[in-house]
């Protein structure tokens, strides 16, 4: 699907008379107007990402890459243009679920082409921003490349807070007095910190090459814009090791803890089985038919016998409660 196609010349959208999916007369508006092209396209068909890449002069491996999607991030260079891709995420808060898309960017000295894959990071919004930020758009190609990844970063920054908030609660729930099964919950959390880890890591390298200016066809004046990302990206990347810190410490917390109520069980029923066994044992001899036993013919034997095993009984429970057992 194509979202938007515009012409941009200093800043500003022009207004080209130019019909749907000609995209060889878009090109020319803008090399006629001395600017550049922006194309938006969602997740597009065969045939439309095939006469963009013909219009546009794309290398087939590329387009190839940013038709199946599913693609690490990275920033390849063809000749006289540069494809980035990039991954975006968004946070399922009642799954505890990271989702993942993916947005791959054309950028030529006379285009930018961003071809989007899932939910995440619509760039309808950043078109927008960038059309009322006329000194940013001057920068031209560079500008939206900026815009994209700045959206992208931030949404990132917006996922592991939610994942922070989550983390809360694991921890608080693992060193509650009650008892709580919180390791799936856990399991859960760490699947989906690596998943962000996948999308946030590989990303430093391009980020870094784009904020020093090494990346042709993005112009170096806008190379402290892409530094702002980079820290930004930084942040994101810190996060990310210290919600896995936590979640791993929480995790051993939790196994400690299941222990320490394992044996707490024991004790109180090592208690209960000590608070039978005795007056079963009293029981037990009194129960022995032997001739010559001496309380046989004894006439307060039976009550003698009761309140031994009473006794006991109530001495090993004030016992075992001093001691903390029950």
């Amino acid at each position: 699907m194509i979202i938007d196609c515009a012409v941009y010349r200093d800043g500003n959208r022009l207004d080209v008379d130019v019909p749907d999916h000609d995209f060889d007369a878009l090109r020319k508006a803008a090399d006629k107007a001395g600017g550049f092209a922006w194309v938006g396209l969602y997740e597009p068909t065969t045939t439309e990402l095939g006469d963009v890449a013909k219009a546009f002069g794309l290398h087939k491996l590329a387009v190839e890459d940013a038709f199946v999607a599913h693609q690490r991030p990275k920033l390849d260079r063809y000749d006289d243009n540069v494809f980035l891709v990039l991954k975006t995420l968004w946070y399922v808060d009642e799954l505890d679920a990271v989702e993942t898309g993916e947005i791959n960017v054309f950028v030529g000295e006379d285009f930018v082409i961003t071809v989007r894959h899932g939910q995440g990071s619509e760039l309808h919004a950043t078109r927008s921003m960038l059309e009322r930020s006329t000194k940013h758009l001057t920068h031209g190609p560079a500008a939206v490349v900026y815009a994209v990844c700045d959206t992208v970063v931030d949404s990132y920054l917006e996922v592991l807070s939610a994942l922070q908030d989550d983390v809360d609660e694991v921890e608080e729930s693992v060193f509650s007095v009650k008892r709580t099964r919180d390791s799936a919950r856990i399991y859960t959390l760490r699947r989906e910190i690596a998943e962000v880890r996948r999308a946030v890591l590989p990303l430093r390298e391009p980020m870094r090459q784009l904020a020093a200016g090494e990346v042709p066809c993005i112009d170096k004046a806008a190379a402290p814009f892409f530094r702002d990302v980079v820290d930004h990206l930084a942040q994101a990347a810190e996060s990310v090791d210290s919600l896995d810190q936590l979640l791993a410490s929480a995790f051993d917390a939790h196994l400690a803890s299941i222990s320490v109520q394992q044996n707490d069980d024991m004790r109180k029923i090592s208690a209960g089985a000590a608070i039978v066994v005795v007056p079963t044992l009293i029981a037990g001899i009194y129960g022995m038919n032997f001739k010559h036993m001496p309380e046989l013919e004894w006439a307060l034997g039976y009550p003698y016998a009761l309140l031994l095993m009473v006794a006991s009984a109530g001495l090993l429970i004030w016992f075992f409660k001093r001691s903390g057992w029950l």
